[in-house]
């Protein structure tokens, strides 16, 4: 019997979707089981975006240029160094991804989906985030979901966390080397 030894190549990772999707739990854990670099692009944010929404104001393409340039170098000199890199990002349009994918082309958004009204529970429940739950109307306003041309997954943000890293996992490694968590 041939040994057949098995070669994952994990592409650089975006966990996308609007707020209170669960980007960052489901970006961190993933990252830890992935053994990958983890950016958590809500940190990269200039001042002036946080105290925007913060106010209650979204953001609109111009606020987010600069942003989505930082997360998308970020996430290129990772590449670079030969490291594995699960990022977040809302990467709510398209025109946002492409922009990301300029910088990184195999990347793959994994989105994660829940209802509106599901966000706004949890946002609202989150204490001092600056994100308020007035704004989840327009991330589901601005939300252009992947298409099929596009390199993604689309995860139910309602699973259970572990679930749904442990099946994300599953895409990129061998189900031996991923214990359920």
């Amino acid at each position: 019997m041939a040994l057949v030894k098995f070669t994952a190549v994990v592409p650089p990772l975006i966990v996308m979707g609007v707020t209170g999707c669960g980007k960052t739990a489901v970006g961190t854990l993933l990252a830890r089981k992935l053994s990958a670099r983890f950016i958590e692009g809500d940190r990269l944010h200039p001042e002036a975006n946080v105290a925007k929404m913060a106010s209650g104001i979204p953001l609109d393409d111009e606020d987010r240029a600069g942003w989505l340039n930082t997360i998308g170098g970020a996430i290129a000199d990772e590449v670079r160094a030969g490291e594995l890199v699960v990022a977040t990002c809302s990467s709510l349009k398209r025109i946002y991804r492409d922009r990301l994918r300029s910088f990184a082309p195999d990347l793959v958004f994994v989105h994660l989906v829940l209802s509106r009204e599901e966000s706004w529970r949890r946002v609202s429940s989150r204490p001092g985030h600056f994100m308020p739950a007035s704004l989840v109307d327009s991330q589901f306003a601005t939300l252009e979901p992947p298409a099929a041309d596009e390199a993604s997954i689309t995860m139910d943000a309602t699973l259970p966390l572990d679930q749904i890293v442990y099946e994300l996992a599953s895409n990129f490694a061998p189900l031996s080397s991923c214990p359920q968590a």
